[in-house]
């Protein structure tokens, strides 16, 4: 679907990737996970470890990532506008591409939605080559078929470097 106009009254299968190299990562990302559960129209249904991974873009500190399933009554773009506003809460500046951050909030899948406007990507455009985003992912969903490649969520880490994605917790 490429148009931006989509009514959904409810969605059951939504994955983010949350990521945090900036201050106290772990606290932040834990904060972020409460603040989503918290937030009208969007229920927590789960959630992944936490990875410490090797960063991608300019030197900086290494990255702790997750992933998280949701279900939200809430168009995807209303979802994205959400996730950005809670990237504030915790001091997001946005600097450079790629840079470090406080808090990282992105939309990867949204059902089997294929979207493509001026603000949003979906599935996310860079998910099926990063193992910070694979690894997490495959943990909570590995069945998920990525609706652009086809494949499930377990077939695509494999084909992906993740000697860089350590786990760390849950």
């Amino acid at each position: 679907m490429k148009s931006p106009q989509y009514t959904l009254a409810k969605s059951e299968r939504i994955a983010i990737a949350l990521g945090s190299n900036l201050g106290d990562s772990r606290t932040i990302l834990d904060n972020a996970i409460q603040i989503l559960a918290q937030t009208s129209g969007i229920t927590l249904k789960a959630q992944s470890s936490w990875y410490q991974t090797a960063p991608v873009g300019p030197p900086q500190p290494d990255y702790l990532n997750g992933c998280a399933l949701l279900e939200v009554q809430l168009t995807p773009q209303e979802l994205l506008e959400t996730l950005l506003k809670i990237e504030v809460q915790f001091g997001r500046v946005r600097q450079e591409r790629w840079g470090p951050r406080t808090l990282d909030l992105d939309l990867l899948l949204f059902d089997d939605l294929i979207i493509e406007t001026p603000s949003l990507q979906l599935p996310h455009p860079r998910m099926i080559e990063r193992a910070f985003v694979l690894v997490p992912l495959a943990e909570i969903a590995p069945d998920w078929v990525e609706p652009v490649s086809g494949k499930a969520i377990a077939q695509l880490v494999q084909r992906v470097d993740c000697s860089g994605v350590r786990r760390v917790s849950i």
